[in-house]
């Protein structure tokens, strides 16, 4: 008989250690990691593994994150200036991926894109740290 926890593979326990899994994948694997104790054992036993220097071209690739687009390729797919194949495979990786890290950057990128900073916030702390300045050669 199947255990819930048979259905993920190492390397899917591993994304979900590095968080690099949907945030719906990621709630399953904890949810059977709550309720197997085997599961447990076996992502234990993954994470001594990898810690003990087990360089595979999948841990690599995972930990690197070598197929995440650079955050100015993710901007350019927000102003629309990437040409097609970029654009499918930058929606691939959002949409059918769900990398949370692109989808992050993302977010604060069109967070940065929808309006200037907040100056009056900068205008405080700069007026609250300028008694702790020292003139240029002073103690």
């Amino acid at each position: 008989m199947a255990r819930p926890g048979d259905r993920f593979s190492d390397d899917e326990l591993l994304a979900y250690l590095d968080e690099h899994l949907s945030v719906d994948r990621a709630a399953q694997i904890e949810a059977a990691l709550r309720g197997d104790p085997d599961l447990r054992q076996r992502t234990v036993l993954l994470i001594r593994r990898r810690d003990q220097g087990g360089h595979t071209v999948g841990e690599i690739w995972r930990r690197r994150r070598l197929s995440c687009p650079t955050r100015t390729q993710l901007g350019s797919w927000l102003l629309g200036a990437l040409d097609d194949a970029w654009i499918d495979y930058i929606e691939f990786h959002l949409q059918t991926i769900g990398c949370r890290i692109c989808a992050a950057n993302i977010e604060d990128l069109r967070r940065l894109q929808s309006g200037p900073p907040d100056i009056e916030r900068r205008r405080r702390l700069f007026a609250s740290s300028v008694g702790g300045l020292t003139p240029q050669g002073g103690p």
